[in-house]
């Protein structure tokens, strides 16, 4: 008996992870025997020719069956014993499949290790998000596939695909995906009257002083206080900031006041600014000054923008300007000198103006609850859940369990227009509430022992109360 207990003890989890990604347009091989033709990228390369033409090909027979029964809204996912496959049809006739394992649990029998496959832990809400916003990251930088195709078919649009999906698919994490990425909203930097003010008078003075700038954006410790760009454009800026700018650019942060001030800056006005994209040293005068393009308002007026984006201290501002005009040296040194030491001043005086908010509204003590909220007007998201993105993870406070119970709870409102609540018992301790109200959503974790439905409502009402200043009106 000991033995089969120590065997049954070696239990390993596996996380999910990616098995494929591919993307095809069934137009571009309608023939027999120029099947390859459709495929215009595919993830792992290694592939036999022939089993990446039969995978294109069941998808493409997937997708031809499901449009029998609703001919609008083709499949979304497949559920298999060993892994869930997503598809999604962001331009007309271009698919794009993502194929993930589901998590498996590894035993032990007879020295022989066993698998079982968990068909029912992945949420098809949440990968089928992250499979979306694969191809708004595409977008941001490449703009559309169309787009690709006219300007040079498809050899130019597989060129694309290679350079940026080769890169990209590696930042995936799968095993940490959860509620966030249906959401993939924007964290916002609450701020007083007075210091809004001073960003708004810092963003019309420099947008007049380098008038080349279309759009700005401003962000305070990663988190979002003024956009100029559409919603849907910053939404998608915003997680390549935070999730991979910003932290690429962590290391020198660190420093902080101990980083070398500009012996050339008049006075004793210290210039804490630098460029995150662009040139590393605006004296040497063989420096290029190179920026990453990104694409905006695709659908309608498609504009192609240069994007700088220069950071003092713990406030970064992005410019955008127009891609028909590169910018010369003598533009990053104006822009240098110009936004430096005003971002320097304004980063600090946030900062202080932080503090004394903070210190005002008094430190609480650890609260019984975690929550996360997402607003659907403005993508205004917050979390006590999760620590801080790293670039590799988003690592969520609270046990996998309760993150599914929450997508769970979230694919049930979005299967209804009414607000909604829904509490849940889950285990040990805790109760999950959700709660749905006009275009807001809250999910509150509480870990009490011993609370009955009735507690657990006034629970959640004193939240609301205090966090969210009674947004939520369902009683």
């Amino acid at each position: 008996m000991a033995a089969a207990a120590g065997a049954a003890g070696q239990e390993k989890q596996l996380a999910p992870t990616l098995l494929s990604f591919f993307i095809y347009n069934p137009k571009l091989g309608p023939k027999e025997g120029e099947e390859e033709k459709k495929i215009l990228f595919y993830h792992p390369n290694e592939v036999e020719k022939n089993e990446k033409i039969r995978n294109v090909g069941l998808c493409e027979a997937i997708v031809q069956f499901t449009r029998t029964f609703s001919p609008t809204k083709p499949a979304k996912s497949l559920h298999t014993q060993k892994n869930r496959q997503f598809f999604h049809e962001p331009e007309e006739n271009f698919w794009m499949v993502m194929v993930v394992r589901n998590p498996i649990i590894e035993k032990h029998k007879d020295g022989k290790p066993v698998y079982e496959y968990q068909e029912e832990e992945l949420l098809d809400k949440v990968y089928s998000s992250v499979l979306q916003q694969c191809y708004s990251m595409y977008k941001l930088f490449n703009g559309t596939f169309l787009k690709a195709m006219e300007d040079g078919g498809v050899k130019v649009l597989k060129e694309r695909l290679e350079k940026f999906f080769h890169r990209y698919l590696q930042t995936l994490h799968l095993q940490s995906c959860d509620l966030l990425d249906v959401f993939c909203g924007i964290s916002f930097f609450p701020l007083d009257k007075m210091t809004y003010l001073k960003i708004q008078s810092f963003i019309n003075r420099m947008e007049e002083s380098l008038n080349i700038v279309k759009y700005t954006a401003f962000l305070y410790n990663d988190q979002l206080i003024w956009s100029g760009l559409e919603q849907d454009d910053m939404r998608i800026l915003y997680k390549y900031l935070t999730t991979s700018l910003f932290p690429r650019h962590m290391e020198p942060e660190l420093a902080g006041r101990d980083s070398p001030i500009r012996a050339e800056m008049p006075g004793n006005l210290q210039h804490y600014g630098r460029f995150l994209t662009g040139p590393l040293n605006l004296n040497d005068p063989e420096t290029k000054c190179r920026f990453p393009k990104i694409f905006v308002n695709t659908d309608d007026t498609y504009e192609e923008l240069h994007l700088i984006v220069y950071k003092a201290m713990s406030a970064a501002v992005c410019f955008m300007i127009d891609a028909s005009i590169p910018p010369t040296l003598e533009f990053c040194r104006k822009l240098d000198s110009i936004v430096g030491p005003q971002l320097t001043v304004l980063a600090s005086d946030i900062c202080e103006q932080y503090n004394i908010n903070k210190r005002v509204s008094g430190a609480e003590k650890e609260p019984q609850f975690k929550f996360i909220y997402f607003n659907h007007m403005n993508l205004a998201e917050k979390s006590t859940i999760h620590m801080r993105k790293t670039p590799s993870v988003s690592l969520a406070s609270v046990h996998p369990d309760l993150m599914k119970i929450l997508g769970d709870i979230n694919s049930d409102f979005s299967r209804v227009d009414e607000d909604e609540e829904i509490i849940v018992k889950a285990m040990s301790d805790y109760w999950v509430v959700g709660k749905k109200s006009d275009q807001r959503e809250l999910y509150v974790i509480l870990n009490q022992k011993n609370v009955n439905l009735i507690e657990v409502n006034e629970e959640v009402k004193k939240l609301c109360a205090t966090q969210f200043n009674n947004i939520f009106f369902l009683d």
